[in-house]
């Protein structure tokens, strides 16, 4: 019988929750606040499986304050959390809508005066809809906007924020966007997708730049990406391995290369992808790009979920199958080792000394008990589970420093509208009542002894 070992994490390693704007916020046409691509996507019928939308989300605009409260209440020393570029710029240019800034303004004071550093991130998904309607992100401008955009945050909260993350998870906004449509603004063009995922990376570059010109104090400055490390259906298969690589090279590399080493992977010629890398990303490409998109940044944020699995299919190439034997969550296969392999083969192949893993977490079919409490014990168990697989990355010596769950609350979980409840809070969509949950305690008790038992 195994004994149980507690794992004690590194001292100032940094506990955190995460959410994003237009996942809690609500408000979605008060005070000034812009009509977003999101607000446009949910609003039509068929595009949000359970025609639900964000209009009020967990009212999180209104109700920040108890919010702010409950991290307090469980410890937390770090909340990261998104900035809606239409409350700041409505039109996402021009003129800038004080209110907006205001309620940032507020909750950044808010979450400093109870000891929880604030980490903004500056883009999740909501691309204001008249710059859509000017292109989007196929369009250089809509890089250029952005940022303008971060220049103007910077220079409102700069004297107070010291960690930024410029976006979240370039590769949804460009793929589920543009490519298969799944995402707002519901494109299904090849080539746009790719011209997307470079105007999106060189947005990033310009974002730095504005950051670190309008910040008036020594900042962090990041940006999350969504990583999964990937493996072949069998591993004696030279065509699985192909796959492989195609699939890490498009999922992975396609933004890490860029960012870290300044240029776009190029070891799949000969697939279909490098033809529409060719005719949407290459073709994009102007002057110093890849100097502006690769600035040295201060940590690299993991967004990990889970693995991929794949096999050669002919004609695309490679298949993502589902492992039998596997267990598996709402969404996904629930894989622990493979944030180790991810986090092992990021040290190895970029040695960036600063990781972070930004988001993690569980979608969980939660409900109140008799007892008005929310028993979640399988999101403790695969919660404990992945922060096992950090701490054994830490012992081998890769430079994590930072872990934040998905999600603070339960929110509007986009294409899955309010069936998917990733939050350590529970929430009462219907009365905006909120309950921590055991996991949320559970938490609370692993920030407090920075660390967790493990058997």
């Amino acid at each position: 019988m195994s004994t149980p070992n507690f794992l004690r994490f590194p001292d100032q390693f940094t506990w955190g929750t995460a959410t994003s704007a237009y996942q809690i916020e609500g408000a979605w046409n008060e005070e000034g606040r812009g009509p977003s691509i999101w607000d446009n996507f949910a609003h039509q019928p068929g595009h949000v499986r359970t025609g639900e939308n964000g209009d009020t989300a967990a009212d999180h605009y209104h109700r920040w304050a108890e919010d702010v409260a409950l991290m307090s209440e469980m410890g937390l020393k770090a909340y990261r959390f998104s900035v809606a570029w239409t409350r700041i710029m409505p039109t996402g240019t021009g003129a800038v809508n004080k209110a907006g800034l205001d309620f940032y303004d507020r909750l950044v004071d808010t979450l400093l005066a109870k000891g929880i550093t604030p980490y903004p991130t500056l883009f999740h998904y909501d691309l204001p809809q008249p710059l859509q309607d000017a292109g989007g992100w196929p369009k250089r401008e809509t890089a250029q906007r952005f940022g303008d955009y971060a220049r103007v945050v910077g220079e409102r909260l700069g004297d107070r924020v010291t960690r930024w993350i410029t976006h979240n998870e370039p590769w949804v906004t460009a793929f589920l966007g543009y490519f298969t449509g799944e995402h707002a603004p519901g494109h299904r063009k090849p080539q746009a997708a790719f011209a997307a995922a470079h105007h999106l990376l060189l947005s990033h570059g310009y974002a730095v730049q504005a950051l670190r010109a309008s910040s008036r104090q020594p900042t962090q400055i990041g940006i999350a990406l969504n990583l999964s490390p990937t493996y072949p259906a069998s591993p004696t298969s030279r065509w699985d391995a192909k796959a492989v690589a195609l699939t890490d090279g498009w999922i992975n590399r396609l933004f890490l290369d860029p960012i870290l080493k300044g240029r776009y992977p190029d070891d799949y010629t000969t697939s279909i992808l490098w033809r529409w890398m060719e005719r949407g990303l290459y073709r994009s490409i102007q002057g110093d790009d890849l100097k502006i998109i690769s600035p040295p940044l201060d940590f690299v944020g993991v967004n990990y979920y889970t693995r991929g699995v794949v096999r050669y299919a002919p004609l695309i190439e490679a298949m993502q199958i589902r492992p039998s034997g596997s267990e598996y969550s709402e969404m996904w296969e629930i894989y622990p080792p493979g944030l180790y392999d991810l986090l092992m083969r990021l040290h190895k192949d970029y040695g960036h000394p600063n990781l972070v893993v930004t988001e993690n977490g569980i979608p969980v079919p939660d409900r109140v008990d008799a007892d008005g409490h929310v028993h979640d014990p399988h999101r403790i168990r695969y919660l404990s589970a992945h922060l096992a697989q950090v701490h054994r990355a830490i012992a081998a010596g890769v430079p994590v420093t930072g872990y934040f769950v998905w999600s603070m609350l339960d929110n509007f979980e986009w294409v899955h509208g309010y069936t998917k409840r990733f939050g350590l809070v529970y929430v009462d969509f219907d009365t905006q009542a909120r309950i921590a949950k055991d996991s949320a305690r559970w938490f609370g008790q692993v920030i407090r002894e920075n660390g967790l038992t493990s058997v």
